[in-house]
């Protein structure tokens, strides 16, 4: 059985406070995208799992460090008679990009383990399961729309559409990692109502994406990138998650020649559901 796990947007992200437990308060707006990955779960007749990794920008990662084995051992911890599995994951999402394509990657584990074997699981758990692995992870169980709180496990429907608009995702050939990201911001209260945004065309005076203003200067690729999709047109441009992906929003497809990237850039144009 195959799924094909998606990404996602920040529309705005305001770091607003530190917790206790060391996370950051956030707030902010997901928007899922419909550039995937693809997933394959099997069961295996061996007596141990096996877990393969084909795609773009996949790095070195043991096989039980990545977040879909991680996934898939707190269910079999809970369901020890699903036995073992033969997992492939190919990536299109690229990595450290702040789509939560890894996020994404270990729910689908989560909803197809549920699938193939039959388990019944409720939203509930499959929510709490979700919740342990990662703070963008709740998001991907519903995806759709929501207001995002907490640490980012907090999740609140949004009513907002940007069917039939396009999207543009652009990342540069850099890495970073999401400890760095917010070792450069500082925490502040926002005015943003996330749950009553104002009309698109106006996103571009309200709306923004904390982390832009220490990873701009360290990375001015990113802020030439966004200033380059205003210039050809987007409605709002802005970087997602902890970076380092600059998307643009626009009202007609764009001809991605026109896009300035540096060598070995990521660039994908979709449109939004």
């Amino acid at each position: 059985m195959i799924f094909f796990p998606n990404c996602k947007i920040n529309i705005g992200l305001s770091i607003v406070g530190r917790r206790l437990d060391g996370f950051h308060e956030i707030r902010s707006l997901f928007y899922p995208v419909g550039l995937c990955d693809a997933l394959e779960i099997r069961p295996s007749e061996k007596d141990e799992s096996t877990f393969t990794l084909t795609g773009s920008d996949i790095g070195e990662c043991k096989s039980e460090d990545n977040l879909c084995m991680k996934a898939f051992r707190l269910v079999q911890k809970d369901y020890p008679q699903i036995g073992q599995v033969n997992m492939h994951l190919h990536k299109a999402i690229p990595a450290f990009a702040g789509l939560g394509g890894g996020s994404s990657d270990a729910v689908s584990v989560l909803q197809l383990v549920d699938f193939v074997f039959s388990l019944g699981l409720s939203k509930e758990q499959i929510l709490a399961y979700a919740a342990s692995i990662g703070s963008d992870c709740a998001f991907f169980v519903e995806n759709k729309p929501a207001c995002v709180s907490g640490r980012g496990e907090i999740i609140k429907p949004a009513d907002i559409s940007l069917a039939g608009k396009y999207i543009v995702l652009v990342k540069p050939d850099i890495k970073i990692s999401t400890k760095q990201a917010y070792q450069g911001v500082s925490p502040k209260p926002t005015e943003v109502d996330y749950e009553h945004l104002p009309p698109i065309e106006v996103w571009k005076d309200v709306l923004v994406n904390d982390f832009e203003q220490s990873l701009f200067p360290k990375y001015p690729e990113l802020s030439a990138i966004k200033q380059n999709l205003y210039e050809n047109g987007a409605i709002y441009a802005s970087l997602s998650g902890s970076g380092a992906t600059v998307y643009g929003i626009f009202e007609k497809e764009l001809d991605l020649g026109r896009i300035k990237r540096g060598k070995d850039a990521f660039v994908w144009q979709g449109i939004l559901d």
